[in-house]
């Protein structure tokens, strides 16, 4: 009997928890990766075999991101982190450690975010999750990622989960060679 997972199909809602630092609203966020192919080829570098998911915005026609969220004062960090890939990406991991804090303001408004990135190695790809009907989500290449995403603090995000996979004798890239 194959055992299933199951999570919550509602999606937090409100502030009422919500962190802040100063002023600046704390979020968190993950990038969810895999490595494609079990066996590596010589001719394959990291930016080859590696995928990341990236998610449409909430609202129409303002590009690609990765999953983040706020992260309120009854969670971890990385609880949250976790919890905000299931709810907008539908995907379950590992969060690995914190790539880095990133200060942003908001597209949407004038506010100062404190955002804080994980890598998300996935091993569950969920059929149904909290945001299915608003999010579409889609495995791209690094390069396709950088081209696609919209904010410029997830980028250099990305680029240092990119050398610590290549610089980590013990990542899951590495294992597969």
């Amino acid at each position: 009997m194959e055992l299933k997972t199951v999570v919550s199909m509602v999606a937090r809602r409100g502030r009422q928890l919500q962190r802040y630092n100063e002023g600046q609203r704390q979020v968190v966020g993950c990038i969810p990766y895999r490595i494609k192919g079990s066996k590596m080829g010589s001719g394959k570098n990291l930016e080859d075999a590696l995928e990341v998911l990236v998610i449409s915005a909430q609202r129409k026609g303002k590009g690609m991101l990765f999953p983040k969220g706020g992260w309120e004062s009854d969670e971890s960090m990385t609880d949250a982190a976790l919890r905000e890939s299931v709810e907008e990406a539908g995907v379950l991991g590992t969060v690995e450690g914190v790539l880095g804090k990133w200060c942003f303001k908001s597209k949407g408004n004038d506010s100062y975010y404190e955002g804080h990135m994980f890598p998300l190695r996935v091993n569950e790809q969920l059929e149904f999750w909290p945001e299915k009907d608003i999010r579409q989500r889609v495995w791209v290449s690094v390069p396709k990622a950088k081209e696609v995403c919209q904010y410029s603090w997830m980028k250099e995000a990305l680029d240092l989960l990119v050398t610590r996979l290549e610089l980590t004798p013990s990542s899951n890239f590495m294992s597969n060679l």
